[in-house]
């Protein structure tokens, strides 16, 4: 955190929503207008959870208590507890954690906050677990959940809460955000504000990850060039190579720093076997690192569905006649060549095709096939 930040503790790390930070500022203030559970929702990388844990930091610690508050934002103070599932879904074991703690009075500070990030990936049993904890906390308990949007959440997790919606920053906003935090080049940040379509999370890794555009690049040129089944074929297993590449390179190092972590705790030595005493608790890590390399796996492939949107966005946008706010513009002439070969429809039927292929895959459907499925619709117009 940056010295500036030090003393704007603790918002100083939530950029470009000031309307929602200046909300949850009166609201940690004054309890007339606390309630008692709240919904962040905004699009991916827009900073739903740096917004979660700053106003949670203004609720447990007293106002100039610069210690307890960088404790909620590191995640280790007492009266905060936090969930970001490390799955594809959130299961009930960890929403009836959840509101088994919510139950308890706070310790140090002034509330008990019970942050939930990922909170669209509950399931409809799992949602019904937090019904009545979201209904009647007690006095000094405060949810955030964080999602997408409250359409994410079922009707009766969204009457339970206050929505606060984030606003969207442009893409010129994003990449200058990301010149400030990593000093890449004016040109590039701006490239990857647009190809990340403003999250900043993800611009900012095109930005100081050369072989992120490059991959980027190659899928979608790769697409372009489907022509017939075996292309498909060809193409979906590529794309699958490329995300399971990706997840591995994202998770490797920490799972191994995990393991060699949780060895050296159990006393065992580097190298040595691992005893029968322990090896459950070894088993475990691993199960719950499989579940990460899981999700890491889909949300990888979910990335290259929304930036194959993006392209036939683009596609549709030139069909119309507007060439102007591309998203894609290293890749002009082949999408202008391509509104020309194309009807309306048929990109209108791609677009479906794709948005079916990420609700399929949310749904646990093998990607491969998913991905050939949704490849022969471009190549022939036709859903299968």
């Amino acid at each position: 955190m940056t010295q500036a930040a030090l003393h704007e503790l603790p918002w100083g790390d939530v950029w470009g929503q000031d309307e929602a930070v200046a909300q949850l500022r009166a609201a940690a203030s004054d309890p007339a207008q606390l309630a008692h559970a709240w919904l962040i929702t905004g699009p991916p990388g827009s900073g739903r959870s740096t917004l979660a844990y700053a106003f949670a930091a203004a609720l447990i610690a007293e106002p100039g208590d610069d210690t307890a508050m960088r404790q909620v934002l590191a995640g280790t103070h007492p009266d905060l507890t936090a969930l970001r599932t490390e799955g594809v879904i959130i299961s009930i074991k960890d929403a009836r954690a959840l509101v088994e703690r919510s139950y308890f009075s706070p310790s140090l500070g002034r509330h008990r906050v019970i942050v939930m990030e990922d909170a669209d990936r509950m399931v409809e049993r799992t949602s019904n677990v937090l019904l009545k904890a979201l209904e009647e906390p007690p006095e000094r308990t405060v949810w955030v959940l964080c999602a997408p949007s409250d359409a994410d959440l079922l009707p009766t997790i969204r009457s339970r809460v206050r929505t606060l919606r984030l606003r969207e920053p442009d893409v010129a906003d994003v990449a200058r955000l990301i010149v400030a935090r990593t000093g890449a080049d004016e040109a590039v940040a701006e490239q990857s504000a647009r190809l990340a379509q403003r999250h900043i999370g993800m611009a900012q890794r095109l930005a100081t990850d050369a072989a992120s555009r490059a991959r980027r690049d190659e899928t979608l040129r790769a697409v372009l060039r489907v022509r017939g089944v075996g292309d498909a074929v060809e193409v979906a297993a590529r794309i699958v190579q490329l995300a399971t590449e990706d997840a591995k390179a994202l998770t490797a190092e920490r799972d191994e720093s995990e393991r060699e972590a949780l060895l050296h705790t159990l006393g065992v030595a580097p190298g040595a076997a691992i005893p029968p005493a322990v090896r459950g608790q070894v088993n475990a890590l691993e199960d719950e690192q499989k579940r990460r390399a899981t999700r890491s796996l889909r949300d990888g492939l979910d990335r290259v569905l929304t930036d194959l949107e993006s392209m036939y966005r683009d596609t549709l946008m030139l069909q119309f006649g507007r060439s102007e706010d591309l998203i894609n513009r290293e890749l002009t002439d082949d999408l202008v060549t391509l509104a020309a070969a194309w009807t309306s429809p048929r990109t209108l039927t791609v677009l479906d095709q794709i948005a079916l292929t990420r609700t399929n895959l949310q749904g646990n459907a093998a990607p491969a096939l998913a991905l050939e499925s949704m490849l022969i619709t471009v190549a022939t117009g036709r859903t299968p």
